[in-house]
């Protein structure tokens, strides 16, 4: 297991602005903003670090990588009082976890400190595609 100087410098926390189909945009998975003004940065940057760690235990069953690799977290919405609202997809609308893996998700997050509740969603629009995997996914997959 790597350490944590080594965990992917994207931002996850995004409070405010809608995903984006550019593969760019959707391999950073969301750019944070401040929701809740009683946070500090700092604070807000321990829990980004830790929800991307927790999003990393979360696996698609059916792919050997995690989903914030294969870019299934579109935008992660950090609110006053704790509340993560986080929206993410599955590889294909006929995912046989797809009632599952939203589950795992909320599971997942909701061990992070600072963490009250998750709620999670899924949206298939804009619809996945491999471009939006990280390149850590795409060496995994043999797709580099």
């Amino acid at each position: 297991m790597s350490d944590d100087t080594d965990m992917p410098q994207r931002d996850v926390i995004d409070l405010g602005s809608s995903a984006s189909a550019e593969p760019e945009a959707a391999a950073q998975a969301a750019k944070p903003e401040r929701k809740d003004p009683d946070l500090p940065p700092a604070e807000i940057e321990r829990i980004t670090h830790d929800v991307i760690a927790a999003l990393k235990t979360v696996h698609d069953p059916e792919i050997p990588s995690d989903i914030y690799e294969l870019g299934l977290i579109y935008q992660v919405d950090l609110e006053a009082e704790g509340l993560l609202k986080v929206e993410m997809t599955l590889t294909a609308p006929g995912c046989p976890v797809a009632g599952e893996m939203p589950v795992w998700v909320k599971d997942a997050c909701e061990t992070v400190d600072g963490v009250e509740r998750a709620d999670v969603s899924l949206t298939f629009d804009p619809p996945w595609t491999p471009d939006r995997m990280s390149d850590e996914a795409r060496l995994m997959l043999n797709m580099l």
